[in-house]
Parts: C-alpha cells; sequence; structure tokens
C-alpha cells in the first residue's frame, strides 16, 4: 500500500509574537516545529503501514529550506521517504496554489492509495489545503476525521467528527483523509537510532527549474 503524507512546518504558537503595527506573527527568532496536526497524521500512516504489514510512506512539504528539520522529524517516525519542494518562487503561495503544487508532486510520484494531511496548520488554520489537493487529485475527500478502521486493502472505516456527535463511513481507496489529533494527543519523540536511521533514507529536494521540467507534462 502507498502512503502519502503532506505535511507543513511551522511557528511554534507557545512563542509567537504579534507585531503590534501590522497585526502579523512575527516569524523572526521563533523555533519552527512540525504542525502537531501532521504528526498525528504521519503517526497514522506508520500505524496503518505496520498492521498491513506492507507497504511505503512518502512525506512532502512545500517550504523554505529549513522546512528540512521537519521532514526529517517524520523520517525518524517512520516515512521512508522524503520530499521538499523548495524555491523563493513558490514564497507567499495561498492555500490554492500550494494544493496545486503537492498535487502535482504526488503525480509525479506515481500511484498512490492513501493522502493523509492535518486538518489544518496551527498557524494558519485555514483547513483548505486538504479538500483542495483532493480536487486537483480528482479524488473523494473526508475530513474531521478521529479514527481509521483497515477493512481490507481497498476500503476504509472512518469515524468522522460532526457538530451532533460523529459519521461512521466507508471510503474505496484512493483517498484523501484529514485527520484530527485526539484531545489527549501527545506526539511522540523518536529515539536516537531512528533519529540516525533517517538520514540514511532518500531525501528528495526539488527547485523551480527542476520542478517546471519534472512536471511539463503534468499540467
Amino acid at each position: 500500500m502507498k502512503l502519502i503524507a503532506c505535511i507543513k512546518q511551522v511557528p511554534d504558537t507557545a512563542e509567537v509574537k504579534v507585531d503590534p503595527k501590522t497585526h502579523t506573527l512575527i516569524r523572526d527568532g521563533v523555533p519552527s516545529i512540525l504542525n502537531p496536526y501532521d504528526q498525528f497524521a504521519i503517526e497514522e500512516c506508520v500505524r496503518i503501514k505496520e498492521e498491513i504489514g506492507e507497504g511505503s510512506i512518502s512525506v512532502i512539504t512545500m517550504g523554505p529550506p529549513q522546512a528540512r528539520s521537519a521532514l526529517m522529524r517524520c523520517l525518524a517516525l517512520g516515512a521512508d521517504e522524503a520530499i521538499l519542494i523548495s524555491d523563493k518562487a513558490f514564497a507567499g503561495s495561498d492555500t490554492w496554489a500550494t494544493a496545486y503544487t503537492l498535487s502535482l508532486a504526488i503525480k509525479k510520484i506515481g500511484s498512490f492509495d492513501i493522502v493523509f494531511c492535518g486538518q489544518q496548520a496551527i498557524d494558519g488554520d485555514t483547513a483548505q489545503v486538504g479538500p483542495e489537493l483532493a480536487q486537483q487529485l480528482g479524488i473523494p475527500q473526508v475530513t474531521y476525521i478521529e479514527k481509521i478502521e483497515i477493512c481490507n486493502k481497498h476500503k476504509l472505516t472512518i469515524h468522522k467528527q460532526t457538530e451532533d456527535g460523529y459519521q461512521i463511513l466507508e471510503a474505496k481507496l484512493p483517498v484523501l483523509l484529514a485527520l484530527l489529533p485526539p484531545t489527549s494527543f501527545q506526539p511522540e519523540h523518536p529515539p536516537m537510532s531512528s533519529i540516525l536511521k533517517a538520514k540514511k533514507k532518500p531525501f528528495n529536494v526539488w527547485d523551480a527549474k527542476l520542478w517546471e521540467a519534472m512536471n511539463q507534462n503534468l499540467v
């Protein structure tokens, strides 16, 4: 089973300050972390892969060079390969542009079964990239997911949060899943042995020129 996770590096909200003049986040000097919603998605990828007993996990992000650290954390948590889409040409992308770029990366990877996203990023809280990505890929989506159960290699049972409780749905693959971490979620901290192994896993960086060359037939 081919699993793909889209993640984002975000400012640590415990350290965030707001510029009193512009009313925007001051990012300079603020430590960055793996978006907690996305870490839960990565941990679910690993759980599902282990439950099935086979498969691979690719993790993708679009961001500045320092986003490498978030991807390395994902590799240490159990992902098999990482792709960083990074170039000044991508700076300032809105959610639609981000989803479009991620969709081309996924199409370039090839066939897949499940695309995982965190429900939202803690620095923007738009919850738009996941649904827009599913639209670009032409696959169904389920959002606000509390729980995933594997029926077989072709179907999932999903518990989706609603205003009145939750729904239990069945989804055929391929599908995009946007996950909510449980209220008691505590992100795992990979052991040193996993961190060292992560350094030996495939890590690709795609800049704008390489990106255009690779995707000229996918647009």
